[in-house]
């Protein structure tokens, strides 16, 4: 038995208590370049905690997902957060879910629209990397170091993600 959850579109709105929405909306607040390059500016907040931590940038390669997606597990890093950002103008599914006494409650879904990007609060429940076409390849910056930064939560009841 599952229970649905309706994705609907990612918007910097919806997603505020999650995380940041990173996309290059209006006008770039900065010219650079000789005038040649608009650049949209600190879009998301990096939090790492750790003496001996730092931000890094790895390169993610994640098999297709199809929908309706069978959500099992979710997932958060205690000590730092996390951004996804797409290497393909390619949409992406986006789950997250509230932090309700140390689980997580109820997900809610997203599906990114072309050019958007992520950026998970540090403690922030959400699902694995779930891109849905080809190549699932993804920039993700994030904390590097040696200290545990991984919690895993398993539903005793998955959910099934429709599109809305």
């Amino acid at each position: 038995m599952t229970t649905a959850i309706q994705a609907t579109h990612l918007t910097a709105e919806a997603f505020a208590p999650y995380g940041d929405v990173l996309e290059a909306t209006g006008t770039p607040t900065k010219l650079i370049n000789q005038g040649m390059c608009g650049r949209f500016h600190d879009l998301a907040h990096l939090d790492i905690l750790g003496e001996n931590a730092r931000t890094g940038i790895s390169l993610f390669l994640s098999e297709k997902r199809a929908l309706p997606y069978r959500l099992e597990m979710v997932e958060r890093h205690p000590l730092g957060s996390q951004a996804f950002i797409p290497m393909t103008l390619e949409p992406f599914l986006v789950i997250v879910a509230p932090d309700e006494g140390g689980k997580p409650g109820r997900p809610v879904a997203f599906v990114s629209r072309a050019g958007q990007a992520i950026n998970f609060h540090r403690n922030t429940w959400h699902g694995v990397l779930t891109p849905l076409s080809e190549p699932g390849l993804f920039a993700v910056v994030d904390r590097i170091g040696e200290e545990a930064n991984l919690e895993e939560h398993w539903f005793e009841t998955p959910y099934m993600i429709e599109l809305a």
